[in-house]
Parts: C-alpha cells; structure tokens; sequence
C-alpha cells in the first residue's frame, strides 16, 4: 500500500509534459524583446498577447501531430485558461464578472488563432504582421513592428515543424530565437 504512493503514474508524467509545455510557453512570452523593442504593450493585456501569440504557435505544430498530440494541446490549452482565470481573479475581477470575462478572452483567442494559422499557412508575413498589430494594439497597431514579429512566428513555425513528433510528445517545445532590433 504504501509503496504505490512512490511509483510513477502516467497521470505525474502527463501533468509534468503539461507543466514543461506550459512554461516553455510563459518563458518565450516573457521575452524582453518582445515588449522592448517589437512593441508589445506591457500591460496584462499585452501578456495575454504574448502568451497567446506563443500558445498559437504550439496548437499550430501540434495538429499536424499524431494522437495523443491532440490530447496534450487541449490540456495545455486548458492549463493557459485557468492561468487566465487565475490572472482575471488577481487583478480583483469579482466571481459574477469572471465568466464574462472569460468568454470574451476565448473569442479573442480564438479569432487570432484563425487568423495567425491562415497567414501562416499562407506563408503571408505581410497579412500576419497586420493581423498582429490590429490585435495586439488596436488603439495604436503602428507601434507594433509587424515586420519583426511575423518574422519571429515564421521562424518559430518552422523549428517547431523541426521537432520530431515523438520529442513534441514528450514536451519538447522550440520557439526562435527572438532577435532584438539593432540600435544605432
């Protein structure tokens, strides 16, 4: 009895994938770059941005990945949602306005998504560098240096598209390297 409170379940290797996924994530989002110089406003919204940005580029190489890669990006989408929900609550969001919140924080995700995947698919970084500034920082999208980042989930794709989909399952995730504007 007491010796299978040590042995390894499958539920503890599952979850630490999600954790690893989920915070290659967060760490790529964090990205001083990002902010500094590609304009990302630096605010909980604009993290939103960024983790979301990250977490598309992940569900993208995900779903051309054989089961149970489907499995592993609903759960680490679902770690990203309560990480939201969790945020929403910090930044003093009563219980009732939560589930509002929520829903619109989904739609929006959901619609970069589409968005983000059809550039990319496209292989149009004009469009996906548009579609980055107009959800990023719709108020002032020319703040946002499109080129930059299109260029940095074109390149992101692809090493993704480099990982073997056995490493993907194990929890390997393989952001660009980001790189900074030259300051003259």
């Amino acid at each position: 009895m007491i010796m299978s409170l040590f042995r390894r379940s499958p539920k503890n290797l599952n979850r630490r994938i999600i954790d690893t996924v989920y915070g290659a994530v967060v760490e790529a989002a964090r990205q001083p770059v990002l902010f500094r110089d590609w304009g990302i406003p630096d605010t909980p919204l604009g993290r939103y941005e960024s983790v979301g940005l990250h977490l598309i580029l992940f569900l993208y190489r995900a779903r051309s990945a054989p089961p149970p890669a489907d499995e592993l990006a609903q759960d680490v989408l679902d770690e990203f949602f309560k990480d939201v929900d969790h945020s929403i609550r910090e930044l003093g969001v009563g219980d009732p306005g939560v589930p509002k919140r929520m829903k619109k924080l989904a739609r929006m995700f959901y619609g970069r998504m589409g968005r983000y995947w059809a550039a990319l698919d496209a292989g149009d970084a004009v469009e996906l560098g548009n579609a980055l500034a107009h959800n990023i920082a719709p108020e002032a999208p020319e703040s946002i240096d499109r080129s930059a980042l299109a260029d940095y989930m074109i390149r992101s794709a692809r090493s993704f598209a480099d990982v073997p989909d056995e490493e993907l399952l194990a929890g390997v995730v393989r952001f660009a390297e980001p790189l900074p504007l030259e300051r003259s």
